[in-house]
C-alpha cells in the first residue's frame, strides 16, 4: 500500500470512528483532510460510499433500535429543505451562513450542557430540523448537527440515537452517490481508495459500537454537545478564514 492510500485510509478510520460512536460529525474530517491529499472530486465520492457503508451496517445491526417514525419524518422533510440549500449556496455569502449557523450550534449546546436536559416529547417538530438537514445538506453537505440537536432533544438512548441517524443516512448518501454516479465522478480511484481502506473502516465501526454501547445516556449527551461544539468551532474558523482570504 502507498503513502497517500495508507493516509487516506487512517484518515476514513479516524471519521468513520467519529460516526460509528457518535452517529455524525465525519463529515468535517473526511472530506477536508482527504483533499489535502486526493482532489476533493475523488474524495466527496469516497467519503460517500464509506457513509454508505456505516449506515449499512449499523442499520443491518442494530436495526431494532432505529425510530422509523422519527428517521421518516427527517428524511422526508429534509428533501423539502435541500432546494433552499442550494439557493442559499448560491445567493448568501458562505461566511455569513456558516458564522451564524455555528454561533448558534455553539450557543445552544452551551446551554444544553448546563441546564436540565430538555425534552421533545413527540416528532411533532421533526419536520423543523429535517428541513434545517436538508437546507445545510444542500448548501454545504451537513446535515449532521440538527439532526444532532433533535435526536438529544428527544432523549434517545446512545444506540437509538447512532441508529436513528444512520437509517436516515443511509438513504441520503444512497442518492448523493447516485449523483456523483450520474455525473462522471465515481472513476476508477474513488473505487481503489475505498477498497483498499474499507478494511480500516470495518474496524472503526467495531470499536465505535463498542464505545457507544459503553456509553452512559448522559456521558454520550454531553460527548454530542461537545462535538456539536466542536462543528461550530470549525465553522467560526472556516467563516473567519474565507473572509480573510475574500478581502485579500
Amino acid at each position: 500500500m502507498d503513502r497517500t492510500t495508507l493516509i487516506v485510509a487512517a484518515v476514513l478510520f479516524l471519521a468513520t470512528l467519529v460516526r460509528s460512536t457518535l452517529g455524525f460529525g465525519e463529515a468535517l474530517i473526511a472530506v477536508p483532510l482527504l483533499a489535502l491529499l486526493i482532489p476533493v472530486t475523488v474524495a466527496a465520492p469516497v467519503a460517500a460510499l464509506v457513509s454508505i457503508t456505516v449506515a449499512a451496517v449499523v442499520v443491518v445491526q442494530d436495526w431494532r433500535h432505529i425510530q422509523i417514525r422519527s428517521a421518516a419524518r427527517l428524511i422526508v422533510s429534509t428533501l423539502f429543505g435541500i432546494p433552499l440549500g442550494l439557493l442559499l449556496l448560491t445567493r448568501v455569502p458562505e461566511p455569513m451562513v456558516k458564522a451564524m449557523l455555528a454561533i448558534i450550534i455553539i450557543a445552544f449546546s452551551l446551554q444544553a450542557m448546563r441546564a436540565k436536559r430538555r425534552r421533545v416529547a413527540s416528532d411533532g417538530v421533526a419536520w423543523l430540523f429535517g428541513f434545517a438537514a436538508g437546507v445545510l445538506g444542500g448548501a454545504y453537505g451537513m446535515n449532521g448537527p440538527p439532526l444532532a440537536l433533535y435526536g438529544s432533544l428527544r432523549g434517545w438512548s446512545p444506540g437509538e440515537f447512532r441508529a436513528t441517524l444512520q437509517g436516515y443516512f443511509l438513504p441520503a448518501s444512497a442518492v448523493g452517490m447516485l449523483g456523483y454516479w450520474t455525473v462522471g465522478l465515481w472513476t476508477p480511484s474513488v473505487t481503489h481508495f475505498y477498497l483498499r481502506s474499507l478494511p480500516a473502516v470495518i474496524v472503526a465501526i467495531v470499536v465505535g459500537r463498542a464505545v457507544n454501547q459503553r456509553m452512559s445516556a448522559r456521558r454520550f449527551s454531553v460527548a454530542v454537545y461537545s462535538g456539536l461544539i466542536v462543528v461550530g468551532a470549525v465553522l467560526l474558523a472556516q467563516a473567519a478564514m474565507s473572509r480573510t482570504l475574500t478581502v485579500l
